[in-house]
């Protein structure tokens, strides 16, 4: 099912959580755990960094995308399906870049949703876990088109951690600081 709403992927480059069952954190690698720890920090610096650097009208999208409420995943927003995506880095050089849309799908696997980039020659596979009503801890990889994902776990040179936000009736936002190397 083509979903007939967006996914962005904003990727938050570095300046260097629990589910119910407690899974996450047997899971989530300490590097990672200390990413989120510093969210809102390096949040806020690669924000920064893009105002005064990135072209207005780029600016101005990144604006009206962190500006979105952040809504309830409840039991009546299935994120289920195939979605059109779009990556944003932003942070260090060049300070936001802005990506055309791609493909994305997720999946349920029965113990839970799993988001993957489908196109495009930059990839990633993960699985959201359930933070609290209105955000998802993402765990993935990344990886480049033609080669088997690796297993969440591999390394920080493909591992990726994050949060979700669902900001829509159809659309939900996917904030990984730190994604790769």
């Amino acid at each position: 099912m083509l979903r007939a709403g967006f996914a962005t992927i904003i990727l938050i480059a570095c300046t260097t959580v629990a589910q119910a069952d407690g899974a996450i954190t047997r899971i989530i690698t300490k590097l990672d755990q200390a990413k989120l720890d510093k969210y809102q920090e390096t949040m806020g610096t690669a924000v920064d960094e893009a105002n005064k650097g990135a072209p207005p009208t780029d600016v101005k999208w990144l604006e009206g995308i962190l500006a979105k409420p952040h809504l309830s995943f409840s039991e009546d927003f299935d994120i289920t399906g195939e979605w059109k995506c779009r990556t944003a880095k932003l942070g260090n050089e060049p300070p936001l870049v802005i990506y055309s849309w791609f493909k994305c799908r997720v999946t349920d696997d029965g113990s839970g949703w799993v988001l993957e980039k489908t196109s495009g020659s930059q990839r990633t596979k993960g699985r959201f876990y359930t933070e609290s009503d209105n955000r998802l801890t993402y765990l993935g990889v990344g990886f480049v088109a033609g080669e088997k994902p690796r297993n969440y776990g591999s390394g920080p040179d493909v591992d990726q951690v994050g949060y979700a936000y669902r900001t829509g009736n159809k659309e939900f936002q996917n904030r990984v600081p730190c994604a790769g190397p």
